[in-house]
Parts: structure tokens; sequence; C-alpha cells
């Protein structure tokens, strides 16, 4: 059985990893892996196109970057990425700039997702990664062994079989790898709101995010490029978005964000996407279970106002990938720690996110109202507030 990429006449094959899902944490894994000198196959339901196509985070830690450079896919981020000082605090009273950078030395990039995955598509293919496109029916076996396989269905409907060394699933909520950890423990919380996001084809009305409290509820101003502005609504759960045209998206982000005040405008412009994003927080532990080992969106999720999904994902496999290079050669005590270590930063991200989450949400309550403007109000005028703000925003270091 010949590596890379070539099954058997049986439609088997052998690597040391097979990873499920190619999103960035399963491409940055296979890349982190193969500077190792570790082989691994990647499984995606998804096709090429869609996986390339598809948009998500674009907030990059401090210590995100870093990483991204020093394994070499650096190059389009550090020439395209937009790098931010800091981030804009917003209340119908005052508008704060927090410079992370004065605060905590470093800041964070606008980079997304789509961006970072192509970055991780390109570097793959030139180091002949095999990625498997559109694959069903994916089962996890004999994950409680030293030999545990990977059977799924390819595009073309013939039964394929990979046996490994390691199995490492990267395949987010709904896949087959969190759901063949027997009797996990689990933590959820689901908020109370959801975002309205969208997408538009207009140049950034700020040189940083804006995040908003406004008694309408929340609003948020991001980017993902110098050319389009990426937009967010605090709705209710079940929002059906056919209730929102884009003329009461555009009035709403007006009034919340501060349109007009101390000369500020927001510049609207054709919305080429919209979408509904619930909010919810979600942990299962362990994050290993025998030779099967979760990252990302697998093992956890946070709501989006932290920036920390993807970061998490990142971090996720960046100590996950030494981990298994020394299990390979032998030495177990680095996975043995894995999901101890990991988790412990997933806690920390799940209380940060839910700090700023609940901060800048609107609630039914008005003594809460008043206690989110207190907080507001301290991290605006204190400098401890913003710098533990901006020491968590920015990224706790990897290692």
């Amino acid at each position: 059985m010949a590596w890379p990429g070539r099954f058997d006449f049986d439609g088997n094959m052998r690597t040391q990893v097979v990873i499920i899902g190619a999103g960035p944490a399963g491409l940055l894994l296979s890349h982190l892996l193969a500077a190792d000198g570790v082989e691994s196959v990647v499984l995606e339901t998804r096709s090429r196109e869609y996986v390339l196509a598809r948009i998500r985070a674009g907030i990059l830690e401090h210590s995100s970057v870093e990483l991204l450079t020093d394994v070499g896919l650096g190059e389009r981020l550090a020439r395209e990425s937009m790098p931010h000082r800091g981030i804009y605090l917003h209340t119908p009273e005052q508008r704060t700039h927090l410079d992370f950078v004065d605060l905590v030395g470093h800041g964070i990039h606008v980079y997304g997702q789509t961006d970072l995955t192509r970055d991780l598509v390109d570097a793959r293919v030139r180091g002949g990664q095999q990625l498997v496109y559109e694959v069903t029916g994916t089962a996890l076996h004999d994950i409680d062994t030293a030999r545990p396989y990977v059977t799924f269905v390819d595009a073309d409907g013939a039964a394929r079989r990979i046996d490994a060394d390691v199995v490492v699933g990267c395949d987010g909520s709904f896949g087959p790898s969190r759901q063949a950890v027997p009797d996990p423990r689990t933590w959820e919380r689901t908020y109370p709101y959801a975002w309205l996001g969208v997408l538009a084809d207009v140049a950034p009305s700020t040189d940083e995010l804006i995040y908003a409290w406004h008694p309408d509820g929340f609003a948020m101003h991001s980017m993902r490029s110098a050319a389009v502005s990426r937009l967010y609504l605090q709705v209710p759960p079940g929002t059906d978005i056919a209730e929102w045209s884009d003329d009461r998206i555009w009035t709403a982000l007006a009034a919340r964000l501060g349109h007009g005040r101390d000369g500020w405008t927001l510049t609207p412009g054709p919305i080429t996407e919209k979408s509904v994003l619930p909010m919810r927080g979600f942990v299962a532990a362990p994050m290993r279970h025998g030779r099967l080992f979760l990252a990302g969106d697998a093992a956890h999720i946070v709501p989006p106002t932290g920036a920390k999904g993807l970061n998490l994902a990142i971090a996720d496999v960046a100590r996950l990938a030494p981990a298994l290079g020394a299990l390979l050669r032998g030495d177990g005590a680095l996975a043995a720690a894995y999901s101890d270590t990991a988790l412990a930063r997933v806690w920390r991200c799940q209380h940060f996110s839910w700090w700023m989450t609940t901060m800048l949400h609107v609630t039914d309550d008005p003594f809460d109202a008043q206690l989110q403007l207190a907080q507001l109000r301290w991290v605006a005028s204190s400098e401890a507030g913003a710098r533990g703000l901006a020491e968590n925003y920015t990224g706790l270091p990897l290692r």
C-alpha cells in the first residue's frame, strides 16, 4: 500500500494519522505533522469548492499569526491581512478606543477564514498531501486499540478503508468523531439572542472593529477586506431573515453603531449575504479517547463575540501536533496530557466569550442593563479593565 494517496486493489490505504475534516484545524494539523515527518490523510464530506468558499471567522490572535508565520504560512497573510491595534467600544454615551498594542504589546489581524483555508489547501497540495473530498458514511473503528481504522464511501461510490495509528476528529459539531467518544461529559449554554450577519460590498466605515451596546440590541462593524464589510445585529433566536430588508438592516446598524455622532458616518452598500447565527457555548470532555483525538469545533463551540472559535482550533492543533509526533515515536506523555491542557485554554476562552457576550447583548432586565453599562464604563475608564480585555482578545501564548 503505497504512500501518498494510493489505495490498494481492495480500496484500502495505510497511513499514520487519519484526519477527519478539511477545515482550518484539520488542514493546519496535517501541515504541522508533515513538518515533523508524520504522514496523514485528510477526509472531508464537502467538495473542495465548498471548503474554499466557506466564510466564517476573520480575526486572528497575535499568537495565531506568530504560529502561522513560523510554519511557513505567513507570506500572503503578511501581505493581505489587516493589522489592527485595537477595537472600539461604543455606547450611546461614548465611544472608546482600546489600543491593544499600548496595553499588552500586540494587536490582532483581520484575515478571513476563506483566505486562511486557501493558504492551507495550497500548502498541502504543494506538499503532496492526500485530501479526499466528498466522502460519505464515515465511521471510526477500533479506536480503543493501537490500530484504529476509518471506513467511508468516496465520491465515486466506492467503499474505502484507511488503517492508521491515530484518528483525529476535526469535523465539527455534527461529524462522527465526537459521537465516537463513549459517555463524554458535556456542558452547554444556549444564549437568549442571535446574530443577523451580513456581508456587504462596501469599504469599511471604520479603521478597526466597533463593538456597540445599544438599547435596541448589540451591533458590530467588522470587515473582510478593504472593499468588503462584515456587520452584525443582535436579533431574537428564530428570527426570519425575510423580515429584514436591506433598508431595515442599514437603518438598525446606523442607529446602534452611532451614525452621525462626532462626525462618524456609516456608509451602506449592496448586501451580498445574510444569515442568522444562534449563540451558544459547548464543551465536550475528554478530547481524547484511546487513539482518537478531538480538535476545534468537534470538542467545543464558543459564541463569536470574543473571536475565539478559529483561534481555539489553531491552539488545539498547535498542541496536538507535537503530542502525536512524540506518541508515534514511542513517548505518550504529551498525548496523555493533551485533553487536560487543551481544555484549560478552552474554558478560559469560554469565560471570556461569555463575559463579552453578556456585557454587550441587551436583555429584558433593566437591572442587568445598568450592570452592563457600569461594566462598559469600567473597561473604558480603567487601565486594568482594558488590559484584561486586551490580553484575552489578542490571545494567550500558545506555549
